[in-house]
């Protein structure tokens, strides 16, 4: 059965930096782009980061270009996600998604972890 599982969040201070990960198991991920999404408390699921299956090719959305950094293992099948300078509206679970194509839409990713909570204090 196909699964994604993330780890990592936790609860940090603004300006501090965390490390998700995303660990692929049930089939062969290594062939699917991966990326993640967040959903904050009473806000709509965005997009954060994706990463194509080869790793040349990564897309941020902007609230968090220059911060974070994605990128993927795929001889263990991981993704992860590197998070610097949070921020307290970088609070929220965050998703491990995988699908066949590179897309900022969450309809486009077919697999999806069951998320992690990552809170910022200010």
């Amino acid at each position: 059965q196909k699964q994604l599982v993330e780890s990592g969040g936790g609860l940090v201070q603004a300006g501090g930096s965390l490390r998700l990960s995303c660990a692929a198991s049930g089939r062969t991920f290594s062939s699917y782009y991966m990326g993640w999404f967040r959903q904050a408390p009473g806000k709509e699921r965005e997009f954060v980061a994706s990463i194509r299956w080869s790793g040349d090719i990564t897309f941020y959305a902007d609230s968090v270009k220059g911060r974070f950094t994605i990128s993927r293992d795929n001889a263990k099948i991981t993704v992860f996600l590197q998070m610097n300078n949070l921020k307290p509206e970088d609070t929220a679970i965050y998703y491990c998604v995988a699908g066949t194509t590179i897309s900022r839409r969450s309809g486009d990713y077919v697999y999806w972890g069951q998320g992690t909570q990552v809170t910022v204090s200010s």
